[in-house]
């Protein structure tokens, strides 16, 4: 019996920004949000009208419009307008786990002030779903999910209603549109047209339905509400009289499915494009912007919210308001298009502008609250003081490094018994007085400060600080630092090659890594969506061209720095690739490579300084592992993936949208791994890929001009987007990324590696407090001891999120989750909140690839 139930649902799907600006939008948003409540208002039989599931489209309404809240608030409230429960329409492949829960964190709080949230994790655009998604959603109370991109046949069912499951058991009712959110845009009134039309999409929709009702989305990108949707309808219950078509809700089709019996299950992430491209290359295009994003979440995550907290618990306010802020201005780059980069040069100095207002807000919140807990701690003498803070419960690392500027030549740091610690000198250079306080040049001073660049051992393990005194002296401090050619420390030997790569011989397992940082350039003939390979393109490797590469070492008291500079002379754009005479370009490389004598993580910072067009450049990672799995980080969890895709070599013949590509997004760590496990930390670049089944090959940036383009090798058919140029996507000029690598002479399960990513994003921060400030704050009242240590309950083997403040600013949260494949238990002493901070009955145990939120404190 085919379905004859018909819910067709009005909508817009709202791209803030795409090849048009916010600013555009908001223009047609205004126009549409009236048509909208002018048909609910104006006709009671018109049931609802679905905004999107994002909040942030009434923030820029109502910064047009704000006369019109309560007329909105009335619509919500009677079930009329359906908004949230996101706050931006949000990608789910690089984003990071706090930022996708902030994002219904916000968009819910920011609904329930206009009214009931429409209860759905509805996400019909985003290029593909977390595997984790289930449980994020149950954790806030959603039950069912609704999205377009990235499923297949492969996950067991050609259905497009079905449970999906995440690994913890979560579970959400979920439908899937087999032909995108946009299949019902624009129904035609002529009878023969809506006819030929409605038959190609009702055959497609009964080839997938599970049972007798069906789900048609009428609306389209930024489409206006189609005003004669009545009179279509009515047309359509003549034109089939078999089949009742009315209109719905996404609630009223949910209501209906859930009644169905023999549901198929799924589980895992769906990166499929055969239905609908996912774009599994989007996470390297315009990688200045993705490099910023990383390191903002980080910040926020790792430094600013803990560092918040640790204020907050010593009586100094949290400052909800300003990180709510600082969040929103972030989420507003995570939608599909703005995360992925795949805009128009315009939009792209819009995001990029986003980015720099959020990272001076983090920076200047965190300076803030370091100063006012170093203000706040009284000393036996007025010295200048130097504060280090240790954010992360359990650290295994006690490595610092610490910026001291003072007017001496040289000083001792005493701890709180007054008794001098040992420390090294680093660096040292001259600071002009204005730079640190524009007045004491006003009064005539010009005398420069000395900055010391310090590195020392700090054993303070427990979440805290410790502040010291910087007690001033004559003798001059050198620099503690000295030429090397080689990298020697407890776990390492490292040798530094003419051609730029290193060789490690790691000492535990006597396994030695050739050709370690060997760059990699290859043609890309694609466009901002998909790399595409060009057709008798070989890849370069700097391996082969590098002959005298720049190397310089240096070995401190504690750590080794060791520098690599060189310059490839590389085909200038793609009409130069196949040219064996082609005109050239350079692309500067310079690997800054840091290692504390102690630790097995390689701190690398990459500087290019790009002028070749039209290519993809990646940094190789031997592992000597023959891989079948990759182990990458999801949100909150772990995920395997096989290195080989059978669907590889049949992708063409089954019809899918695009090649199913071995390229994947990972958040901060992706591993290899059997006796040995190799991994690679980020803070910029979350795209990897592994070659020749034992390399990870991270993608620093891709270099593309066009949005879209038509018939890819890999994607064949129409452009994604549209034909036009985007010269900025080039990525000419400079690019900063960060990475670390870390070798282990253990298997997975005893690596630890997400704690170890975690550490290496999450440093000990510092505060020097010297007499001068540009800006000033008065002196608080509260009183500080000089060390503070604070128990966190962290459950042994667990992985911390971040410690925050609760919204209500009623209790301390711990957030951490399970990132191995063993069972963690919980302290029932210890209470539970959800991700929505709700009260939930404790749970015994932390399951694989759960996540869990416990209350420190009240």
């Amino acid at each position: 019996m085919k379905p004859n139930q018909i819910h067709i649902v009005p909508h817009m799907h709202w791209d803030r920004e795409w090849y048009f600006s916010t600013e555009e939008s908001q223009i047609l948003l205004v126009n549409n949000m009236d048509e909208i409540m002018d048909m609910l208002e104006q006709h009671p039989d018109y049931p609802a009208y679905v905004l999107d599931g994002q909040t942030a489209i009434l923030e820029d309404y109502f910064a047009a419009k704000p006369e019109n809240v309560d007329r909105v608030k009335r619509l919500v409230q009677t079930g009329r307008l359906k908004i949230g429960p996101w706050y931006t329409q949000t990608d789910e492949a690089i984003i990071g786990a706090e930022s996708m829960t902030r994002n219904l964190l916000y968009g819910l709080k920011d609904s329930r002030r206009l009214g009931k949230p429409m209860m759905i994790g509805y996400v019909p655009d985003s290029f593909g779903q977390s595997a984790q998604a289930p449980m994020i959603l149950n954790q806030f109370g959603i039950q069912r999910s609704l999205f377009w991109r990235g499923l297949s046949n492969r996950k067991g069912t050609e259905r497009s209603e079905f449970k999906w499951q995440s690994d913890d058991g979560s579970e959400v009712m979920t439908a899937n549109f087999p032909l995108g959110y946009a299949s019902g845009k624009y129904l035609e009134d002529d009878a023969k047209a809506l006819k030929t039309r409605m038959d190609k999409l009702l055959n497609t929709l009964d080839q997938h339905a599970n049972g007798q009702d069906e789900l048609i989305p009428n609306g389209h990108d930024q489409m206006p509400i189609q005003q004669n949707i009545q009179e279509v309808i009515t047309l359509l219950n003549q034109l089939y009289p078999d089949r009742h078509f009315a209109l719905s809700t996404y609630e009223q089709f949910f209501d209906a499915i859930q009644k169905q019996p023999n549901l198929p299950t799924v589980s895992g992430e769906m990166l499929d494009g055969k239905r609908g491209r996912i774009h599994r290359s989007i996470y390297s295009v315009r990688m200045d912007l993705k490099a910023y994003n990383a390191r903002i979440e980080s910040k926020i995550t790792n430094i600013l919210e803990p560092l918040a907290t640790l204020a907050y618990r010593c009586g100094i306010p949290y400052q909800h308001g300003l990180i709510e802020l600082i969040w929103k201005e972030l989420m507003k780059n995570h939608a599909h298009d703005s995360i992925g980069g795949c805009v128009s040069d315009k939009v792209n100095r819009e995001i990029l502008g986003r980015y720099l207002v959020a990272e001076e807000r983090v920076d200047m919140l965190i300076d803030f609250y370091k100063r006012k807990i170093t203000m706040a701690v009284k000393t036996a003498t007025t010295q200048d003081k130097l504060t280090l803070f240790n954010l992360l419960p359990n650290r295994k690392s006690h490595y610092a490094q610490a910026t001291v500027i003072t007017k001496a030549d040289g000083f001792q740091i005493h701890d709180a018994k007054d008794q001098p610690i040992s420390f090294h000198v680093i660096e040292r250079q001259k600071i002009d007085a204005g730079l640190i306080d524009r007045q004491i040049v006003a009064h005539g001073d010009y005398e420069p400060f000395n900055q010391f660049m310090i590195e020392l051992d700090w054993d303070q393990e427990k979440y805290g600080y410790e502040t010291f005194t910087i007690v001033p002296t004559t003798q001059a401090l050198a620099v503690e630092a000295r030429s090397t050619k080689t990298i020697d420390t407890d776990a390492y030997h490292i040798t530094f090659n003419d051609n730029g790569t290193m060789t490690i011989l790691d000492k535990a397992s006597q396994q030695t890594y050739e050709r370690v940082l060997n760059v990699e350039n290859q043609a890309d003939d694609g466009d901002e969506y998909d790399f595409s390979p060009l057709r008798g393109d070989v890849p370069i490797y700097s391996a082969d061209l590098v002959k005298h590469a720049d190397i310089k070492i240096s070995e401190r008291p504690l750590s080794y720095q060791a520098t690599i500079e060189y310059t490839l002379r590389l085909p200038r754009d793609l009409n130069s690739r196949l040219a064996p005479d082609s005109d050239r370009a350079e692309m500067a490389v310079a690997f800054i490579v840091t290692v504390d004598k102690t630790s097995r993580t390689l701190k690398i910072v990459a500087n290019i300084n790009n002028h070749v067009k039209d290519q993809r450049t990646r940094v190789l990672v031997p592992t000597n592992i023959l891989a079948i799995e990759s182990i990458a980080d999801n949100q909150y969890g772990m995920i395997k993936r096989p290195i080989h895709d059978p669907m590889l070599k049949v992708w063409q013949q089954d019809q899918w949208d695009e090649r199913p590509d071995e390229i994947f997004p990972f958040l901060t760590n992706v591993s290899l791994s059997d006796q040995q496990t190799v991994s690679i930390f980020t803070n910029s670049s979350r795209e990897y890929e592994i070659v020749d089944d034992s390399i990870i090959a991270l993608t620093m940036f891709r270099s593309v001009d066009w949005l879209g383009k038509s018939n890819l090798v890999r994607r064949p058919g129409r452009p994604s987007g549209i034909h036009a140029a985007t010269p900025d996507g080039e990525m000419q000029g400079r690019l900063t990324l960060e990475f670390g690598i870390r070798i282990v002479p253990r298997s997975l399960a005893d690596a630890d590696v997400a704690n170890m990513a975690k550490e290496y994003l999450s440093p000990i921060v510092t505060y020097n407090q010297i007499p001068f400030e540009a800006m000033h704050l008065n002196s608080t009242k509260t009183s500080l001891p000089q060390q503070r240590e604070l128990s966190v309950p962290l459950p042994s083997s667990a992985t911390v999120s971040t410690i925050k403040v609760s919204e209500d600013d009623t209790r301390v949260l711990l957030r951490c989750f399970n990132a191995t494949e063993q069972e963690i238990p919980l302290s029932q002493s210890v209470d539970q909140v959800n991700l929505a901070e709700q009260d939930v009955n404790n749970q015994k145990v932390l399951k694989p690839n759960q996540v869990v939120t416990l209350v420190l404190e009240v």
